[in-house]
């Protein structure tokens, strides 16, 4: 799509699908979700597809990532609908702090890509990536921020031109931009490395990103997974809630607003949503999109609190790292060789302290749910063509918590420092001499 096709999304055309769902029939509704969406209009047969799969924690954690439900029931909906399984992959990014090899399996992502014998490719070995401009040329001209952030430019995957890209994104909320989805999905693929460097302008960079998408992408659709949607100071250390619901649109901005306003926020008081609305990339205003399915779902208040009211320590610091008082004594560090500090002190946080003390209780709920009985299950279990007539009868059990949890975090945090961009350059400096 040329850049100034990008730009001439109108508002009228914004269409968001959504349904209720079980387990019992959540492939079907996969189906039906994604073709009351006019996925196919969208979505070109004769392209490869980027199944850009979302892990925001390796460990599991309900909400936080893409399910094996969604995945499964996104491959099942386009081989139905004629779709070539060899031009369908799954894609990942990685960052310095998630192990996406890790994530894949722990989220049980890499078994349903298995079974249908797809392509799985991260994008951070072997392929190729290219300068921006030699992908973008002139729209490079009209970014909000990411010409600022990167003096020199920054690189993109090679392989995005052309491709049609699915995003598999969860409902939830996020302590830099308040909800995550359809638009922040493209943070990890799109930044190659730095991405950190972005945080403080953390919404006008999700905008520069969603005008890079629509020129590079032969299609941009979005299947967003509520059947668990997350509150608190997310992607991580959030509070999972068992809500049913599943969305899907061809607009990035419509998708986002809707999920933000199920969870109780006004879309345009989000400033990424705004900014992207009025910029005419989407439609942020929930009174001009047009919703197909079920519309007593769509009317759903389900009141988070959010992801500021209970922020945890790490959230606290970032905060004013990026933000408050700490932004000019720290913030500089993390442009230079002193940043894995940030990276190790985030993996000792997360990994090595709240999830292995307070994951489980936080979503014990959601693990005796439904939904987390079919993930427990999910191996060993046969579906029709409509979804899980038994999901099994015991909850989800966690096999890494307490000391389980606490020992692979270590090794997690030996990826994270020699994986660090700052590690990684100094040993490519080594290697060149």
């Amino acid at each position: 799509m040329a850049a100034d096709d990008a730009q001439r999304g109108t508002m009228s055309q914004s269409k968001v699908a959504i349904l209720k769902t079980t387990p019992r029939t959540v492939l079907e509704d996969y189906h039906r979700l994604m073709n009351l969406a006019d996925y196919q209009q969208v979505v070109a047969k004769d392209a490869d597809t980027a199944l850009k799969i979302n892990i925001s924690w390796h460990f599991f954690f309900p909400s936080s990532s893409t399910t094996p439900w969604q995945l499964e029931g996104v491959i099942r909906a386009m081989k139905a609908d004629g779709y070539d399984p060899a031009l369908i992959h799954g894609c990942h990014n990685r960052t310095v702090v998630i192990d996406a090899h890790l994530g894949e399996r722990e989220n049980k992502q890499v078994n349903v890509i298995e079974a249908h014998g797809l392509r799985n490719i991260h994008l951070y070995e072997g392929e190729e990536w290219i300068h921006v401009r030699d992908a973008v040329g002139e729209l490079a001209d009209r970014f909000l921020c990411l010409n600022d952030v990167y003096r020199k430019g920054f690189f993109i995957p090679k392989r995005f031109i052309g491709e049609n890209i699915i995003h598999l994104p969860t409902i939830k909320t996020h302590v830099f931009t308040t909800t995550t989805g359809a638009m922040k999905n493209a943070f990890g693929g799109l930044l190659n490395e730095h991405r950190h460097w972005t945080h403080p302008v953390i919404h006008q960079t999700l905008v520069d990103l969603l005008m890079i998408q629509k020129k590079i992408h032969r299609g941009v659709f979005a299947v967003m997974d509520g059947t668990f949607a997350g509150d608190g100071p997310g992607p991580r250390c959030m509070v999972p809630h068992v809500k049913n619901v599943l969305l899907a649109s061809s607009d990035q901005v419509a998708i986002d607003a809707v999920a933000a306003k199920l969870m109780g926020f006004d879309p345009l008081s989000i400033e990424f949503i705004r900014l992207a609305h009025e910029m005419k990339l989407g439609c942020g205003d929930p009174r001009e999109i047009e919703i197909v399915g079920d519309q007593d779902a769509a009317g759903e208040n389900w009141h988070f609190d959010g992801p500021f009211k209970k922020m945890t320590f790490a959230s606290r610091m970032q905060h004013k790292i990026y933000w408050g008082p700490l932004k000019k004594p720290i913030e500089w560090s993390l442009k230079t060789f002193l940043a894995p500090w940030a990276y190790v002190a985030s993996v000792i946080y997360h990994d090595s302290l709240w999830y292995p003390l307070k994951g489980k209780s936080s979503m014990r709920r959601a693990l005796d749910s439904e939904w987390g009985r079919l993930f427990r299950s999910w191996e060993r279990l046969n579906p029709d063509e409509r979804g899980f007539a038994s999901v099994g009868d015991h909850p989800a059990e966690l096999e890494k918590t307490g000391f389980k949890a606490f020992v692979q975090s270590l090794g997690i945090l030996g990826t994270c420092i020699r994986e660090a961009p700052e590690v990684a350059a100094r040993r490519r400096r080594r290697t060149a001499g």
